[in-house]
């Protein structure tokens, strides 16, 4: 298979999880491009964890549907970083919280590691050598940047509620 024939790989953190079950916006747009398949979505065992985690503070519903996308989606699972890994990369990013999940991004291979965290997305002389091996992106650019959205579309979700969803037909 030829490098533009394979779909568009793409790892997330918890937060994009979390977000994407509690908010209407657009962090639970990109989990519906993933639900369609529209790229591969790729995720750790720590990252499920870890949002399964912090949603137990939420209600059974929404615990039910995180329970549920990740049932529904067909996501690629990726190997979590060893923690001898971890150390031998202690100054990949600064926050030292945020590299097992930028290892295991590199690892993987995948085309964007999207997450709203700033110690992954700020571009300055400490994570140069993360972006040379990773592309950090912020859910509203990767909807906007890879997945065509245009700057109307995303103002419109902005701010969000259920109420504001349209009812899925039965």
């Amino acid at each position: 298979m030829d490098e533009s024939d394979r779909p568009l790989r793409v790892m997330a953190d918890a937060n994009v999880l979390i977000a994407g079950i509690f908010f209407p916006r657009w962090f639970h747009e990109f989990l519906q491009h993933a639900l369609r398949n529209d790229f591969k979505l790729v995720l750790t065992g720590y990252t499920i964890e870890e949002a399964r985690e912090r949603m137990a503070k939420g209600t059974p519903a929404q615990q039910q549907a995180l329970e549920q996308f990740l049932a529904d989606c067909e996501y690629e699972p990726a190997p979590d970083p060893s923690q001898t890994e971890v150390e031998a990369n202690a100054g990949l990013v600064h926050d030292l919280t945020a590299i097992p999940l930028a290892l295991a991004a590199i690892n993987a291979g995948v085309d964007y590691l999207v997450t709203n965290d700033k110690d992954l997305t700020t571009q300055d002389e400490m994570t140069a050598v993360l972006r040379q091996r990773l592309q950090p992106i912020s859910v509203g650019r990767f909807l906007k940047e890879v997945m065509g959205w245009d700057s109307n579309e995303l103002e419109r979700i902005r701010r969000r509620n259920w109420s504001e969803m349209p009812a899925i037909a039965a």
